[in-house]
Order: C-alpha cells, then structure tokens, then sequence
C-alpha cells in the first residue's frame, strides 16, 4: 500500500462530495485507491496515527475493496427518514433520500459534464427529483443505496394532487410572513388551512395543489419584485419532507396540522406568485457592464467566464452551450450569490450576439435556471 500523501492534489476530487466509505458522511476528499473517504477515517482504518504537515504516513495494512454490508452506518436519522419517506409515499407523495444538505443523496451515474441532461430515462438511479417515486419497493432501494441519508425529498407538480411549496422565510431579515399577509390584503385572497411544515430556521412550508396541466415555476424571492421572504417550489422542484433532518435541525409537521389536508391554491395567490415575465431585450450594454462589473470577484468571474463560452460557440452547438452556461450560472441565483435579472441579462446578451433568436434564448436561459432549481437548492 503506497504513503497517503494528503497534499496530493489526487486525493481531492473537484466533481463534488461522496459518502465517506467509512463514516458515510460527504466528503470530497479520495484515498489513495480514489474512493471517498475523510482524511482521518482512512488514516484509522490503516491503523495509523494521523499525517503531520511535514509528510505523510505509510500504511500498515491494506484497506478491502469494501467494508462488509452489516458494517455500513445506520443512523437513527437514516431509518426515521426512511419512515417518514415511506409514510408520505402512502399518502400519494413521490419521494426520494436527501443528504443533510438537503441536497439528492445518491449521486450520478452520469459524467459531470452531462449531468442534468438525463431525467431517468437511462433506467438508474441517481437523478435526483426524477427519481422520485411512490413505490415502497423502489424507495427502500433508494434508501439502501444512500445509507447516509438523513431526510428525503417531495417531487412538486406530481399526480395526484400537484403539489406546490410556498416556503416562507423568516431568517436574514426577511419575514415571509409578512410578506404573504402582504400579498393577501393587496390581491384579496386568504391562503385555506393546509398541510403545513415547521423548518429548522424558523420558516414554515406551505403545501398547496393545484389543477392537472398548471404549470408553476420555482423561484426564490422574485415574486414580480415583492415578497422577498417568499420562496416557490414548483413542478421539477422538490420540498424537504417532514420527518427530514438537515444541518439546522430537524423537518417536522406544524402542531395542529392534517398531513392528509392539502388545501387546493387560491388562483390569486398563483398569479401573484408568478414570476415577472422576461424583458424583450437587454438594457444599455454600458449599463449591463457596470452591473457586472460591481459583483464579487467570484461571481464575476463565472458570470464573465460563462457569457464568454456562450459568445464563442459557433452554429450547431448554441443552444446547448447556453443551457449549460445558464445552469452554471442558476446556481449562483438560487444560492441568491447573483441577480437572476442580470444572470439572464448577461446570457441573453451573449447569446444574441451568436445570433439565436430572443425566442430561443429565453427557452434555453429558463430551461437551464430551472436545471439549477432542481438540482441545487431544495425549500
């Protein structure tokens, strides 16, 4: 067994975290055969002290290709979410694991750079909201693949009842709250009594339904400029399901609320919620490089580097690289790290200029924030 050397760049893996093959926590971090494993849980399992800063420590004993089944981790988290996964499918809702980062916990079995290209299709798992299922056989499966699950997610805009998630923040300044009483008084509607989840933060989860075929977008505090503290899960999106526990804490129904009750959404309250439709054209060049220009070095810098590619494909492969560039840059949004107004603005600006039509580009650009919806923030 060769040195685990921990300045090796090799032992970092730059595509994402992976359970810890030892403790089954998230870590980017390889061994020296490249599976996932935590710097410290891999130096105990070769039964050596940890590697001082000077150098690194030889093995003592060769680690196996895996750790026996029986010895994987089964946290108390793992088998209540599992539970509660099981519970919510009986109630009609398709559900799948998530980590406590409330993020999909199995992960791709797609290279990373067409992650997000295939929605299940392939027939494995790994898709996150699309591979949600109501299923009892398949979500076991699931679990039993991500034993380091601690909370599961709920498809939105899935039959029967077409869930939506009205996720009311209240952190950070924001009071969404507030902000829905607001909403109320001005367009003359009252939210029914629902299923309602309590979150870590303080927050609450509204569950709403809505008709077959209505279609609702997510969104993150961009409700036609108001209600800030208000954000939507919507068809393709996914709400953390009760009975979850994340880094904050943990998901529980609301005291006094019938998780059967799924109150049908007011039509007022959808056409509020409504993202604001996209501008026809990009405002002043001069202006849009003055907004770039006063972002994080950070998020400049991808917001630039992505506009870049799309501005330097040529015919054949537009679309495709806008999609991508525009699910890059959506995770800043939802990371709400950028505008989504001047993400949009800078990738519509770079796509014009290859010559796509409006049309085509305000496809490709939503199409591709919906992407980063789905596969990088959760309620």
């Amino acid at each position: 067994m060769s040195a685990l050397d921990w300045h090796d760049s090799a032992h970092f893996d730059r595509t994402g975290e992976r359970p810890c093959r030892w403790c089954g926590l998230p870590t980017p971090l390889r061994d020296d055969r490249h599976r996932p494993a935590h710097k410290v849980c891999a130096e105990q399992q070769h039964g050596t002290p940890p590697a001082s800063t000077e150098g690194s420590v030889a093995s003592a004993v060769p680690l196996p290709e895996s750790p026996p089944r029986e010895e994987l981790p089964v946290s108390e988290h793992w088998e209540r979410a599992l539970t509660a996964a099981l519970a919510a499918a009986g109630r009609g809702h398709a559900v799948f694991p998530l980590t406590s980062h409330k993020k999909p916990a199995l992960p791709s079995p797609h290279p990373p750079r067409t992650v997000g290209q295939c929605r299940a299709e392939c027939g494995r798992l790994g898709h996150g909201v699309h591979d949600a299922s109501t299923d009892p056989a398949v979500i076991r499966r699931m679990f039993e693949r991500a034993r380091w699950a601690s909370g599961y997610g709920i498809a939105c805009g899935r039959d029967p009842m077409h869930l939506i998630g009205v996720d009311l923040d209240v952190k950070g300044g924001l009071d969404g709250v507030a902000d829905l009483r607001a909403l109320e008084a001005e367009h003359g509607f009252t939210v029914p009594a629902t299923a309602t989840v309590a979150t870590p933060s303080g927050g609450w989860h509204l569950w709403l339904a809505t008709e077959p075929g209505t279609r609702v977008l997510n969104s993150v505090g961009k409700t036609r400029g108001h209600a800030p503290g208000i954000d939507v899960r919507g068809t393709g999106g996914y709400l953390v399901g009760p009975g979850s526990v994340g880094t904050a804490g943990a998901y529980l129904f609301a005291a006094g609320t019938d998780p059967a009750t799924v109150a049908p959404a007011p039509a007022a309250l959808l056409a509020a919620l409504a993202p604001a439709p996209a501008p026809a054209a990009v405002p002043d060049p001069e202006r849009l490089r003055e907004q770039i220009h006063h972002q994080d070095a950070y998020t400049r810098a991808v917001l630039t580097r992505e506009a870049d590619k799309v501005r330097a494909t040529t015919e054949g492969g537009r679309k495709n690289r806008l999609w991508a560039s525009a699910a890059a840059v959506g995770r800043l949004v939802h990371a709400r790290a950028l505008d989504e107004q001047l993400a949009h603005d800078a990738l519509l600006d770079a796509a014009l200029a290859t010559g796509l039509k409006p049309a085509e580009c305000e496809y490709a650009i939503r199409r591709g924030f919906r992407a980063a919806a789905t596969t990088s923030r959760a309620a």
